[in-house]
């Protein structure tokens, strides 16, 4: 069984498993008290890249937009192109994953990537989460594990809500650029459990020459009842925003003095956004056998409104487009769990099924100019329904050696009815997926690892009925489905001092083709099988009970698998990622944090001719507090008001009286410096 599963000593420690589901009483190797970052003691988890960013993290580390919670994932880095309420821009293991292809994220039980969205596959949105009701985020990397299907080949996060807080609290902020926020929470007990609650409200201009003007409203209520083994949760959420874009600008038009470093080409670009969900979550454990259940009903919009090349298309009406849907999300998952003894051996055997359904009606791309629809590029009625399968069985063989294999199997189904007739359609495809792990030791409080396995992401369904291309009326080829990928690696973690624990892993990753459809475009681009290499460090060091230090560095070699003229090189990949910090607690009331993060020069065109380049941040955070309840703190986000850029693009647009289009660098800026002041009082 993967997770966090070892047979060595007698001690319950939780299983995280895809849609939620939870076994326990998998003995596992003495628990050690986590004060710091991470929870990846050695005796833990079953591969050396797969770990726990611990409450206290998230609670201690400035965060400039809600996305950045996923930054607790070592080598993951997390940027924004357009207006803070559009899903971020991802970047792990050698991958633009855009805004979530190929990194699969759960919240509170709950997948929160979008297949066939208006605006990208695999779109991960996170702006509803509110951080103070994060518990943890159970972070994996690689194709290692049965529970993990669609969208998990680099990685993926589970981010867990807290089933109590350990007091209510109310807090106000405000800061640079029009930054205000209020939040209200708590966890009073209500019958035979406890009622969680979040109230936020938000509102940010950024440091943009067109203001943001994003303002959400957000809310959650959580029921909790029983224990880590057996219980159950109820969670609604409900999310509103609305917001203005500064997408990135050409630098040519930045050189030339027609627009500065922070201002927008097309005003009028922006969206509203709005999810709604209730799940679920069950468990019981009783003797040796663990069953877990969850469901979910998840209702969501978006209507963006981009503008990327001007006056390309239309010299008239300029290129803006908006990108609208409106889907409904079913589904589930079931598991249970048996561990037993099997010719003397201790195993635990886990059978689970997963089965989700999305309907979009419509999703669709229109051509717009100030936001008003001139056309209709293509509008859809789309249903995803994908079943999946799994086993996994861990084998603890002899002290010091533990194998976990499994498989699972994907079913999906598209069902497309488009307002090109020619473009409906259905499709079908399956998939099996076999994972396998290793784990020596430990020994002398070291661990070594090697895991195996394969995964997948799913195409856009519009791109697996494809026939006509929207845009131009052109005949085009239709995609497979799912795209296979194989990964591997070898690692190993280690406690060699007291309060040090450091892990490294040496991987790999091949995927079949990296096919995705592209919304902006409203068609899909094929491209190459590519081929990533690379190695990941990780360290965590507590010498005192009020100081934590903690370090990650990743370097990455992506390139595309088959030759071709253009060059080998894949677009938008970073080769190097770092991250540091520094975080203080209880030191006469007084408590902060310093993060330092590095984001690696990348190639823009294939053949390198065209690079971004390094970003480099350091974001603060000092408070005091005043007493048990009261709180101060002030953050500063780019603490040296550097000028680098969030991303970087390189391909053609056209400003208004250019005659021809030009190819350029395409660019959005790290905001400017700014502080944020927020008071805190728990009650």
């Amino acid at each position: 069984m993967s997770g966090p599963a070892c047979m060595l000593a007698r001690v319950t420690i939780p299983l995280i498993l895809a849609g939620g589901a939870l076994a326990a009483d998998l003995p596992v190797l003495a628990p050690v008290e986590v004060t710091g970052s991470y929870d990846n003691s050695v005796g833990t988890w079953d591969a050396a890249s797969q770990g726990t960013a611990t409450r206290e993290f998230i609670e201690k580390r400035p965060i400039l937009r809600t996305g950045e919670i996923l930054e607790t994932v070592p080598g993951m880095l997390v940027t924004q192109h357009s207006g803070d309420g559009k899903a971020n821009q991802y970047f792990l293991r050698g991958y633009n994953l855009d805004h979530g292809t190929d990194f699969a994220t759960w919240v509170a039980g709950m997948p929160v990537n979008m297949p066939t969205h208006a605006h990208g596959q695999g779109y991960t949105d996170l702006n509803f989460l509110i951080p103070e009701l994060v518990s943890r985020v159970i972070y994996t990397k690689g194709p290692y594990f049965a529970e993990d299907g669609d969208f998990a080949s680099a990685g993926t996060a589970r981010i867990l809500y807290a089933d109590h807080l350990s007091a209510s609290v109310a807090s106000l902020t405000g800061g640079s650029f029009g930054y205000g926020r209020a939040l209200l929470a708590g966890s009073p007990e209500w019958g035979r459990g406890r009622l969680v609650y979040g109230l936020e409200y938000q509102h940010n201009d950024g440091s943009w020459a067109n203001p943001n003007g994003y303002h959400k409203r957000n809310g959650v209520l959580r029921y909790a009842q029983g224990s880590a083994a057996s219980g159950f949760e109820v969670t609604a959420m409900g999310y509103q925003a609305g917001w203005n874009s500064t997408d990135q600008v050409p630098r040519r038009a930045v050189d030339a003095g027609l627009v500065g470093r922070y201002g927008a080409i097309d005003a009028s670009d922006g969206g509203q956004s709005a999810r709604y969900s209730l799940s679920g979550q069950w468990r019981q454990s009783a003797d040796s056998v663990s069953r877990a259940a969850s469901f979910y009903a998840i209702r969501s919009r978006l209507n963006l409104f981009s503008n990327f090349t001007f006056f390309q298309n239309d010299p008239v009406n300029g290129d803006q487009f908006e990108q609208a849907e409106h889907r409904v999300t079913l589904g589930g998952a079931a598991s249970q769990t048996w561990n037993v003894e099997w010719g003397g051996l201790p195993m635990a055997n886990t059978v689970g099924f997963q089965l989700r359904r999305d309907r979009m009606g419509p999703v669709a791309l229109y051509a717009t100019s100030g936001k008003q629809r001139l056309g209709t590029t293509r509008e859809d009625q789309v249903t995803v329904t994908a079943a999946a399968p799994y086993f996994s069985n861990t084998t603890t063989w002899r002290s010091g050696l533990r194998t976990i294999a499994g498989a699972r199997a994907d079913f999906q189904h598209f069902d497309v009815s488009s307002s090109l007739a020619a473009n409906s359609g259905k499709a079908d495809d399956a998939i099996v997926s076999p994972k396998l792990s290793i784990v020596f030791g430990p020994w002398a409080r070291t661990e070594y690892f090697l895991n195996y396995g394969r995964g997948f992401h799913s195409n856009d369904a519009r791109g697996a009925t494809l026939a006509v291309d929207p845009g131009t009326g052109n005949r085009a080829q239709a995609v497979e489905p799912l795209v296979r990928t194989t990964g591997y690696e070898a690692g190993v973690r280690s406690q060699p001092l007291r309060g040090l624990t450091a892990s490294a892993a040496l991987w790999q990753l091949k995927q079949d083709s990296e096919l995705l459809f592209v919304g902006d475009a409203g068609t899909t681009e094929p491209s190459r099988p590519s081929k990533r290499d690379g190695v990941e460090l990780l360290a965590q060091y507590l010498p005192k009970s009020w100081l934590a230090l903690d370090l990650s560095l990743a370097f990455t070699r992506a390139r595309y698998g088959d030759p071709d003229p253009v060059g080998e090189r894949i677009p938008g990949a970073p080769d190097r990622v770092a991250s540091a910090g520094v975080t203080v607690e209880g030191l006469d009331g007084w408590f902060g944090a310093l993060r330092w993060r590095y984001f690696g020069s990348r190639p823009l065109i294939e053949d390198g001719s065209a690079r971004s380049g390094p970003t480099s941040l350091v974001n603060a955070r000092a408070g005091y507090a005043f007493s048990k309840k009261t709180r101060l703190s002030l953050d500063v986000f780019n603490l040296l008001d550097r000028n680098d850029n969030d991303i970087d693009y390189f391909y053609a647009s056209r400003l208004a009286g250019e005659p021809v289009p030009v190819s350029d660098v395409h660019f959005h800026p790290v905001e400017r410096r700014s502080f944020r002041l927020t008071l805190s009082v728990a009650y």
